[in-house]
């Protein structure tokens, strides 16, 4: 692998400045879009959910439908064994036969009794069935439609935003590659860090960028001469003087606009 170039500590302040620019852009970015991509995805997975619920319910229908199919034919079947039972009745020679025979026809008529109440509980659990599956599908078209809506905001603001922010991850990945590798994982671990992903700030009335601890005056002059890299105490960031970060900051309004 090929050496860095050596550059000088301005230069990396420079660098490391620039990169939380750009870094900070991308962020401002990526917060336009919020939550949508979660909402989208939640959305998503909502919409699926109801699908399968819904084909869940059509089959337990189709089970129920399939259930009273087979009750009916039981009963045809009992109807038939009672006409029969019936039919034989009229040609016993003896009782014993003839009470044998009343048996059979009442234990026929029970069956289809029972098969009626299992019919008419089966039709209930259809009534049911139909009734949620009717609100399920109501509650998905309502769904997709709130969905489609998200995909089409969430489409609408990575078309405005995908190009910028190609370009600026692709700067940022430049710039990081001027960086030696010890000094880029300083950077990503404090940002990763710290609030709004700010990892290199300009002091600020004495202070660091968003922090009232103040700064004693000769470390202040130290970061004005940019000979070192200095971390602020109390923030944990990198600091840079306010000169140097103005004129950073006119550069890469520059390259934004």
């Amino acid at each position: 692998m090929a050496k860095k170039k050596e550059i000088s500590v301005e230069a990396k302040l420079r660098a490391l400045y620039d990169l939380q620019l750009i870094d900070s852009r991308i962020d401002e970015i990526r917060n336009v879009r919020g939550e949508l991509p979660l909402e989208v995805e939640d959305l998503a997975d909502e919409v699926a959910g109801l699908n399968t619920r819904i084909a869940k319910l059509n089959e337990e229908l189709a089970g129920f439908e399939n259930d009273i199919n087979n009750k009916k034919l039981a009963i045809e079947e009992s109807n038939g064994l009672m006409k029969k039972y019936e039919e034989q009745q009229q040609k016993v020679r003896n009782n014993r036969e003839f009470d044998s025979l009343s048996k059979e026809i009442e234990y026929q008529d029970l069956e289809i009794q029972l098969a009626e109440k299992r019919i008419t509980e089966y039709k209930a659990k259809i009534a049911q069935k139909k009734i949620v599956i009717e609100n399920t599908t109501e509650k998905l078209a309502k769904q997709e439609d709130h969905l489609k809506n998200k995909k089409a905001e969430l489409d609408a603001i990575l078309k405005e935003t995908e190009k910028e922010e190609e370009l600026l991850a692709k700067k940022s990945d430049e710039f990081s590659q001027t960086l030696e590798t010890h000094l880029f994982a300083a950077y990503t671990r404090i940002r990763s860090k710290v609030k709004n992903g700010l990892a290199v700030v300009a002091i600020e009335r004495g202070a660091s960028g968003g922090s009232y601890f103040t700064i004693p005056p000769q470390v202040q002059l130290e970061i004005a001469n940019r000979k070192k890299i200095t971390i602020d105490e109390h923030s944990g960031r990198i600091l840079v003087d306010a000169a140097l970060a103005e004129e950073e900051k006119e550069k890469m309004d520059k390259f934004f606009s």
